[in-house]
């Protein structure tokens, strides 16, 4: 089983930051891919961010140039530097990976954590 454990949610005024990390814990895997999502009140889960294992990323564009996404493969662990937060970029915000374990490829979910951004 593999389990994923965020940390560094929280309530930060607009024009703020926040760093979340996200780490992948287990035996006998090999990530493919670590990343974040979010998901707003009433609103559908989104793509923020994703890095494969060979450091290609990929950003919403609504992130673009204030989010930055980064993967300490050692540590299997994925952060999200956020800068210049607004009060859209209020969510739920969910780790995902997707990996490879007994030769099969899996995706695992975070259980979110809340980032709050005041006007």
């Amino acid at each position: 089983q593999v389990q994923l454990v965020e940390s560094g949610g929280g309530l930060v005024q607009a024009g703020g930051s926040l760093r979340l990390s996200c780490a992948a814990s287990g035996s006998s895997f090999s990530i493919n891919t670590m990343g974040w999502y979010r998901q707003a009140p009433g609103k559908q889960r989104d793509l923020v961010a994703v890095i494969t294992s060979a450091g290609i990323i990929n950003y919403a564009d609504y992130v673009k140039g204030r989010f930055t996404i980064s993967l300490d493969n050692a540590k299997n662990t994925v952060y999200l530097q956020m800068n210049s937060l607004r009060p859209e970029d209020t969510a739920v915000y969910y780790c995902n990976t997707e990996l490879a374990r007994v030769g099969i490829l899996m995706t695992y979910w975070g259980q979110g954590t809340q980032v709050t951004v005041s006007a």
